[in-house]
């Protein structure tokens, strides 16, 4: 089978379309032929090994699995012998653990109990396959972690990215009254996702106003905690997705801050790492089945031009997701 591969680390260029062997099937595995997948900030800080800290894991002077891609949306090849939910001819979609990556290729494996699932009704592949990870991280962040109650006032800071795009319409569709922050360019689009309110961050600080929220996402960390608390209700709850930081630790000092504050408020400053979650990627579905969510697709790529896929993602200027075909 043909699929990507990188066996050092640096910018999109290191990536290399190879002829590689099909992989093996295990009691609980699914093989799936993919027929899409799409990108992530994972891949770009992967195929780069930053932060650095993420190294220790990955390979310190080069990558020990030089393998890129969570999400994927395709067919089931073959199962195997303790899969009984799914079976040949099913279409899925799914994302794989940090552990697996590698579904920017022709055929990949996924266990059955965590990251796979029968596809969205009425999805394409590409649609499906931009779904799983920001889609998952969107809604365990509101639901799960955020504990998000309908009637509840939510602010999503960068709403018109991946994870942002679904997390405004996921916020909607569970009753809450949304906030959304993005640049001028997006504010029709962030609107029409079902956004109550808009803020352009190039005309107005949402920190500094009078509104207050019971709880707020962030997909950007380009504020400090405390601008943050500021406008967060006494009780609200603070869900950290991502955030700016140096090459070495990445994240990890503001989310150790955020840890250490939580102790000494009543305000919850919540930090967490997406991970396949089969109920939550049900829970997802039946969203998207139902029609209060839709995928938000930029630009779609053939496998051979991935480098230029991560690139653009890259650059920050991607609305809702990037997806690549086979």
């Amino acid at each position: 089978m043909r699929g990507i591969r990188f066996h050092t680390y640096g910018p999109p260029g290191v990536l290399e379309l190879e002829d590689l062997d099909m992989p093996v099937v295990g009691d609980d595995d699914v093989l799936v032929r993919v027929r899409a997948a799409s990108v992530n900030p994972l891949d770009w800080h992967t195929m780069r090994g930053t932060p650095y800290i993420t190294r220790v894991q990955g390979g310190l002077s080069r990558p020990r699995a030089g393998r890129l891609g969570a999400d994927l949306a395709g067919h089931v090849e073959a199962v195997g012998k303790n899969v009984t939910t799914l079976r040949a001819g099913d279409e899925v979609f799914g994302c794989q653990g940090l552990d697996r990556m590698g579904t920017f290729a022709e055929y990949v494996t996924i266990r059955h109990d965590a990251g796979v699932v029968k596809k969205p009704a009425g999805l394409t592949f590409a649609q499906a396959a931009s779904v799983p990870v920001a889609a998952l991280t969107a809604y365990l962040a509101l639901h799960r972690h955020g504990r998000l109650r309908d009637g509840h006032a939510v602010l999503v800071n960068g709403a018109a990215g991946g994870v942002g795009t679904f997390a405004v319409q996921i916020a909607g569709a569970l009753g809450a009254d949304v906030t959304g922050v993005c640049s001028t360019a997006n504010v029709e689009m962030v609107r029409t996702l079902g956004a109550h309110h808009v803020v352009d961050y190039t005309q107005e600080d949402f920190t500094t106003g009078e509104r207050r929220y019971d709880l707020i996402l962030d997909n950007v960390g380009n504020r400090p905690l405390s601008a943050y608390r500021r406008v967060l209700a006494p009780e609200g709850t603070l869900v950290l997705v991502s955030g700016a930081g140096g090459r070495f630790l990445g994240p990890l000092g503001r989310v150790a801050r955020a840890l250490v504050l939580s102790r000494f408020t009543r305000q919850r400053l919540v930090f967490f790492i997406t991970d396949p979650a089969k109920d939550g990627l049900e829970a997802v579905r039946d969203l998207l089945e139902s029609g209060r969510v839709a995928p938000v697709i930029d630009r779609t790529y053939p496998l051979s031009e991935l480098p230029e896929a991560i690139g653009y993602l890259e650059a920050g200027h991607a609305r809702g997701k990037v997806v690549v075909t086979l």
